[in-house]
């Protein structure tokens, strides 16, 4: 007999050296605190998303696709920079520990002031709790750079600095008048895109490629289940008010299939094998702002066409069904252009997913029934891409065994 040799547990230090840790390491997977982390920006994005379908709902849809792009922007950045923070350097002690939660604590800060931007366009709670995750966020780098030396520290400080000198830049958000806003929140997502160029020119971080894909991943579980539990709530209290279930069983059953076919599509392929270097995974993790938000507003969108179905919406049954419509069609194509094509082959199978998107498009004017249109298209994106991928691998032409589960999508 065999008996296998397990490394000890990682004891609970005060302090212990923030160092880098390595791209190679085995068996290293998202951790309690960070599924934390998780858990608790969501609550953001359900404010934002809140917002955002009352907003469409009553006319404002404009306004309120723009308000909700610059809230989801500071949770979503926040998020981002300290899930790569920690790919590289965590080291899991009570000091790094007590840190990540003054970031969420930041970000729930950020939550309650949500309503206000939307309804009043009042930045100062917003900015507050963007403030303290930033803060958070440099004192964590410049932990990092007091132990690493040579070009890594250099790295550190750059991210240090980038982030507090962004932090100054932001506050125009609550000294500058409204017409400004926009001009601001525009320089500064370029500036804030900028920071992690910059900083890593000379130096990239070790981040660990499966942990950051899985950590990608699981944050895209989170905000799916927050759109079906939205969704959820929206449908409850139309009938629990209006008793119109033959009105919503179409909504739900159509955006139950959309959410079922937006987690299939994700994780049909492990993407950690395409993140081989900085510049492949830079494009992909910015491109998730487009992932993240549109699953998000697939929620809010279903919270509009129950609103609209029972009479409470000052907007048209179309313009409704687009408010599920347009954030699916996103989906699937921004899915297909940071994951399946990558792995797809043959134009047949790259197709799919582009069609797809036009199609659930044109399910917009199909008036009371177009949500479940887009619902049905979508489990047929499904269903087709499966087929393809089958018999590609009864034929052979779909190259190795690995190459053929990977396309399929």
């Amino acid at each position: 007999m065999t008996s296998e040799t397990h490394s000890p547990p990682r004891r609970l230090r005060p302090l212990r050296p923030l160092t880098a840790r390595g791209r190679d390491e085995p068996h290293r997977v998202a951790s309690p605190l960070e599924l934390f982390f998780d858990l608790c920006f969501v609550v953001a994005i359900a404010q934002a998303g809140l917002q955002l379908a009352h907003a469409v709902a009553e006319g404002h849809t404009g306004e309120g696709v723009l308000n909700y792009a610059m809230q989801f922007f500071s949770i979503w950045w926040a998020w981002m920079n300290f899930s790569w923070f920690a790919s590289a350097y965590d080291n899991d002690d009570v000091l790094y520990r007590v840190v990540t939660l003054v970031q969420i604590a930041g970000v729930l800060v950020l939550a309650a002031g949500v309503s206000r931007a939307f309804d009043q366009h009042d930045y100062v709670v917003v900015w507050l709790g963007y403030l303290i995750m930033r803060l958070a966020m440099a004192a964590q780098w410049l932990r990092a750079a007091k132990d690493a030396a040579g070009p890594e520290r250099t790295m550190a400080l750059r991210y240090a600095g980038g982030v507090l000198l962004c932090m100054v830049g932001w506050t125009g958000l609550v000294v500058l008048p409204e017409p400004a806003r926009v001009w601001v929140f525009l320089v500064m997502v370029i500036a804030e895109l900028c920071v992690p160029r910059y900083a890593e020119k000379d130096f990239p971080t070790p981040w660990h490629p499966h942990h950051i894909s899985e950590r990608y991943g699981l944050f895209t579980i989170i905000v799916l289940g927050e759109t079906i539990a939205a969704a959820t709530v929206a449908v409850k209290s139309a009938v629990d008010e209006h008793d119109a279930l033959g009105e919503l069983l179409p909504i739900a059953a159509g955006g139950l299939l959309i959410v079922f076919a937006a987690w299939w599509i994700y994780f049909v392929v492990p993407i950690h094998g395409h993140l081989r270097s900085n510049k492949q995974a830079f494009l992909w993790g910015y491109g998730h702002y487009l992932i993240f938000a549109s699953a998000a507003t697939i929620g809010a969108g279903l919270e509009v066409a129950v609103t609209q179905a029972v009479g409470k919406a000052h907007i048209s049954t179309t313009a409704a069904s687009a408010a599920v419509t347009l954030p699916a069609a996103l989906y699937l194509l921004t899915v297909w252009a940071l994951h399946a094509r990558h792995y797809k082959v043959g134009i047949a199978q790259q197709l799919v997913l582009p069609v797809a998107a036009l199609l659930v498009i044109c399910c917009t004017f199909l008036g009371r029934w177009a949500v479940l249109a887009a619902g049905l298209v979508s489990a047929l994106t499904v269903a087709v891409g499966v087929t393809l991928t089958a018999l590609a691998a009864a034929g052979g032409s779909g190259g190795s065994g690995a190459g053929v589960e990977a396309a399929v999508e």
